[in-house]
């Protein structure tokens, strides 16, 4: 198994612009859906238990 170790100073730019498009590292990603999923479970819960 492989192992790395990134330095603060080598880690890319999670968003790039380039040729008029976004393009979002996987890391970028899957971060922004991971957090967009804990939103919707949340606003569910609250929902359900009638608060909105």
């Amino acid at each position: 198994m492989k192992t790395t170790i990134e330095n603060s100073s080598s880690r890319k730019p999670m968003v790039c612009f380039r040729d008029g498009r976004f393009w979002f590292t996987r890391e970028a990603e899957r971060r922004f859906y991971f957090i967009l999923t804990l939103l919707m479970l949340g606003f569910g819960i609250l929902y359900k238990a009638g608060v909105l």
